[in-house]
């Protein structure tokens, strides 16, 4: 909806007047609040799908967000803006939905997004700044969190299993002298780690549920279904609560997993604990060296 900047110039000099990303949506969220009540719709800040069925007359829809959004001072991005059957599919946020032919509801990441994923990897892959240890570590968090945004998603295509992209890596990293085919393989495991995922298995916030309404308990529930399996079934281990200070986890608090034995390749399910990033730095600084963390 419109741009999020303007310009002035005042004699030779441009001056940019802008609004920092970081308060974009929060503002956006203020000044559109309400138009949610113009017709059934989906909203993520200023990115907006109106759902219509047969009957419904979308140009008279379209004209009253308009004149919703002039009375803010905003207009629509007629870029940005199509009608389109669910069929024919649409991205939104990131992903594609599409309605299949035999009627089943079908959503996987955009091409848009694929390309910008792909763009990321071959940033790590190719740099020569680099060797293969360090990539793989670079890359292992580029691509969970990627996976992890699309775990509610359909990623069996070669194409989203980012296959290509691991065979890639792996033909990279063998080209260092140290680097054999077995310790490439290696790498790219670390590099590309697996995320389970399980389409249209997202479930809406329960009724009028707020992060900021103190129900710990059933926020906490929620996010841990966005982390990792490990950390997610060490979170479902504890309750839910911090496994050093015992304290449940905040809307807004990032969960750390703790590997007690100090080793981090030892992923047994007995050697994790789901932590408070705070806790997680005591416990690094109170240990005494050469013992168990």
């Amino acid at each position: 909806f419109g741009e999020r900047y303007e310009e002035t110039r005042q004699s030779r000099d441009w001056k940019v007047r802008f609004v920092p990303t970081l308060f974009s949506p929060l503002l956006a969220n203020v000044a559109l609040n309400g138009i949610e009540e113009i017709h059934t719709s989906l909203r993520y800040a200023d990115d907006m799908v109106f759902i219509l069925k047969p009957k419904d007359n979308a140009e008279e829809i379209l004209n009253k967000v308009k004149a919703f959004l002039t009375e803010r001072g905003m207009e629509i991005s007629a870029r940005k803006t199509k009608l389109t059957n669910t069929t024919d599919g649409f991205d939104f946020l990131g992903w594609n939905f599409r309605v299949q032919k035999n009627g089943k509801f079908r959503s996987t990441p955009s091409e848009e997004n694929h390309r910008k994923i792909r763009k990321k990897i071959k940033a790590v892959v190719n740099s020569s700044n680099y060797g293969a240890e360090v990539k793989a570590t670079k890359l292992a968090p580029i691509v969970r969190g990627w996976r992890n945004y699309h775990s509610s998603c359909d990623m069996s295509s070669s194409r989203d299993s980012l296959w290509f992209m691991a065979y890639t890596a792996n033909r990279k990293f063998r080209k260092e002298k140290k680097v054999n085919r077995y310790k490439a393989n290696e790498l790219c495991k670390k590099a590309f780690p697996r995320v389970g995922y399980k389409q249209n298995q997202h479930v809406n916030v329960k009724g009028t549920k707020s992060p900021y309404d103190g129900d710990f308990v059933y926020w906490s529930k929620r996010n841990s279904r966005l982390y990792s399996d490990a950390t997610s079934e060490a979170l479902k281990k504890q309750n839910h609560s911090c496994g050093h200070c015992r304290l449940r986890f905040m809307e807004d608090e990032d969960v750390h997993l703790h590997h007690i034995d100090g080793n981090h390749d030892n992923w047994s399910q007995k050697n994790l604990s789901a932590v408070h990033r705070s806790c997680h730095q005591q416990i690094h600084w109170s240990t005494p060296k050469g013992e168990d963390i």
